[in-house]
């Protein structure tokens, strides 16, 4: 059973395919799963197709319980110590646009269109990467074909999301790629790229209004 919240991605290959499949193999791993199961397809349920004008392309979710709900970077509301990615991704928009949001919960992010997605969307409690071999990538390259029907602003942190470049297909996309804001990397080309006020110099040239990066109560 699918969520109903999924809506329009409901139809995507992947989930007559491979979650199935993926389904099975999550049940039968002993390890603490994250995010939680109710949160696993949020980043979808939270933003359509039709509504999506920005994708912020992610690797896998936090490992540390309490961080991932869903939506990649982004953590609950009530999570004070900011994961080190999420606070380098502040840094860098506080760099680039002059205002950050007071928490780390991004969901008026995907309110507004920005697609906030992983690659992979479970990982086991404290183990990186230990979800990035169950068949996720199939969804990922979905969902960027679906996203490739119209002009829209793909932001690819790291290696990692840039493999998933040769998905996104047609002209006139806004595409930017720099390092990941990981620790291990941020100063390695992701601090100074500037990525927000790109994305909004796009949008408002092509006639649409910019995202607010920083304010979840601004109307």
């Amino acid at each position: 059973m699918l969520p109903a919240a999924l809506g329009d991605w409901h139809d995507l290959a992947f989930f007559a395919e491979d979650w199935p499949r993926i389904r099975a193999a999550l049940a039968q791993d002993p390890r603490q799963t994250l995010p939680p199961a109710p949160c696993r397809f949020a980043a979808l349920e939270a933003a359509q197709p039709d509504m999506v004008r920005a994708i912020i392309l992610g690797q896998d979710p936090y490992p540390t319980p309490g961080h991932a709900h869903g939506l990649a970077f982004s953590v609950a509301s009530k999570v004070r110590l900011l994961p080190r990615s999420l606070s380098n991704i502040f840094k860098e928009l506080q760099a680039d646009i002059g205002a950050v949001p007071d928490t780390g919960d991004l969901h008026f992010w995907a309110r507004q269109g920005v697609l906030l997605l992983n690659t992979a969307l479970s990982v086991p409690a404290g183990e990186a990467g230990g979800h990035a071999r169950l068949g996720w990538d199939r969804l990922t390259r979905q969902v960027l074909a679906r996203l490739s029907d119209r002009p829209r602003a793909f932001v690819l942190w790291g290696k990692h999301a840039q493999g998933f470049a040769d998905a996104i297909k047609g002209p006139d996309h806004l595409i930017l790629s720099s390092a990941h804001p990981s620790p291990l990397s941020a100063r390695r080309g992701f601090f100074g790229s500037r990525p927000f006020s790109k994305v909004n110099n796009w949008l408002t040239s092509n006639g649409q209004a910019p995202i607010n990066w920083a304010d979840p109560d601004a109307k």
